[in-house]
């Protein structure tokens, strides 16, 4: 059975695919911080696992690999750019073969910021919403910031989402994300995907 490790940016959907792939294999999904060394039972898939601790982390892919379980991972570096102190497990990283996550498709966004103003009761014409998915940056994690910035700022303006609110929250969502460091491409080539690709890989 073969690993797989699913890197990108906060949002853009890798923890959506562990729940996916994890439903259909019927796997323990675990959180990386929280790992502990206890061997795995069936396949397994490790959200945020280049936060996990060391040691446990390589006796899941040891007690994987000889028991011929699947494992999928996600982090937000590629596994080659955790470098952990374990010499074994920088090996194992090495070995997996990792993933990039593309931009999320123009339908997933679409739907995405349409499911969030109508679960916080934002009623925003669609025009407007065309023009928020033009300005806003390519991810679900800033589709679900500015939404939550749409909802703040229109509870202070007497309730309504106007052009020039929702301008400003794009302006200023934007100005803040790009003034973070931007996500090293150095390990591009091991593979970009879109989100409704990655389920064939595993």
């Amino acid at each position: 059975m073969g690993r797989l490790a699913l890197w990108g940016p906060e949002g853009c959907g890798k923890t959506h695919l562990l729940h996916s792939w994890a439903e259909r294999q019927g796997a323990v999904l675990l959180a990386g911080p929280l790992l502990v060394a206890e061997p795995p039972g069936g396949p397994v898939a490790v959200d945020d696992a280049d936060a996990a601790p060391e040691r446990p982390l390589l006796h899941l892919l040891n007690a994987a690999g000889e028991a011929g379980l699947p494992v999928l991972l996600a982090g937000r570096p590629a596994p080659a750019r955790w470098n952990p102190a374990l010499p074994d497990l920088a090996s194992r990283l090495r070995a997996i073969t990792a993933v990039r996550i593309g931009p999320a498709e123009d339908g997933l966004l679409r739907s995405l910021l349409a499911r969030l103003l109508t679960e916080r009761q934002l009623a925003v014409a669609e025009p407007l919403q065309d023009w928020l998915l033009l300005h806003l940056p390519r991810s679900q994690g800033a589709i679900r910031e500015a939404v939550a910035r749409l909802d703040h700022a229109a509870l202070a303006a007497g309730g309504r989402v106007t052009r020039p609110l929702a301008q400003a929250v794009a302006v200023g969502l934007d100005r803040e994300l790009s003034s973070r460091l931007p996500e090293d491409d150095l390990f591009a080539d091991a593979g970009t995907v879109t989100s409704a690709e990655v389920g064939t890989l595993l």
